[in-house]
């Protein structure tokens, strides 16, 4: 779909990077030569991390010199999303791996994500499909209203002591050790109710569908419906549900509606957790008791494309 959003002022740029591997090396171990040496017993060479690192500051340097002058701009770190402000008008440019869309995506209302991919020899350009040279092209096409735009569903869960998270690939719903977690389920769509204990369960986005629910579907015989990036549905799979007299393994998978979310009650003393997009840092937590409905979010992931 094409935009009809044009700027009345010059809007802002903001450019959302993460740390390179070399700048995380150098923090953990303080010295490029202790750097060397740590990488060295692992039979890694500090000379590749550097060399990915400059490509990386190259492409950065090369968007910086592209945003135009009237332009007002930003750049945040990965690190600092929780804390910054978005304004509506902004323009995000996610310089990185597809990760980090998802990672700035849940901080958005709306606003146009521009992906830059810095090597596209180790990125798959899900998301961060575009060269840096056509950063210039695309901000002016966005500012001007003539930018083609695909919105994504994101997932969200929303457990009844009213706290809310919000993931764009999927959402995890189980044990934070990942050993066996006891829940009860209802299917929105087959109706049926059943106690579980099994390895979690997650619910996946179309974005989603090309990572964590893609490798647990080629583990499955049979046919397993995922959707599109643009579909308005998500997929739940539950991972290795383990039948017991007190257990079921009927519901293992399915199909959630914008209108019908997945309902989960946790039966966990402790460790219970509910994290998206694989950030388990960023978790609610999910004990004995409270209720969690997972399904598709108000919101929306706005994808230059």
């Amino acid at each position: 779909m094409s935009t009809e959003r044009r700027f009345a002022a010059p809007p802002r740029v903001v450019v959302v990077t993460r740390a390179t591997e070399l700048s995380l090396l150098l923090a953990r171990h303080g010295t490029r030569e202790q750097a060397r040496f740590h990488l060295a017993q692992r039979d890694l060479r500090l000379e590749e991390v550097e060399a990915a690192h400059h490509r990386f500051e190259a492409v950065l340097a090369e968007v910086g010199k592209i945003i135009p002058l009237r332009f007002r701009r930003a750049r945040i770190v990965r690190e600092e999303l929780s804390r910054f402000v978005f304004e509506p008008g902004d323009i995000i440019v996610a310089v990185g791996q597809d990760g980090l869309v998802a990672n700035v995506a849940k901080y958005l209302t709306g606003q146009p994500v521009i992906g830059v991919n810095p090597d596209p020899h180790a990125n798959a350009g899900v998301l961060v499909r575009h060269a840096s040279e056509r950063a210039e092209e695309l901000l002016r096409r966005v500012a001007e209203g003539s930018a083609t735009l695909e919105a994504r569903t994101m997932v969200e869960a929303r457990l009844d002591d009213g706290q809310r998270l919000l993931a764009l690939n999927e959402i995890f719903v189980g044990h934070r050790t990942h050993q066996s977690a006891r829940y009860v389920i209802s299917a929105p769509r087959a109706g049926v109710r059943e106690r579980q204990s099994s390895s979690g369960v997650v619910v996946a986005t179309g974005t989603g569908a090309t990572g964590w629910a893609r490798s647990i579907v080629r583990e499955r015989e049979g046919e397993h419906a995922l959707p599109a990036a643009t579909d308005a549905w998500l997929a739940f799979f539950v991972r290795e549900a383990f039948p017991s007299p007190a257990t079921g393994t009927r519901v293992t998978e399915g199909r959630i509606e914008p209108s019908a979310p997945l309902s989960l009650r946790s039966e966990m003393n402790e460790g219970g957790v509910v994290f998206g997009d694989g950030i388990e840092d960023d978790r609610l937590a999910f004990g004995w008791g409270l209720g969690a409905k997972v399904g598709v979010a108000s919101e929306r992931l706005t994808l230059v494309v």
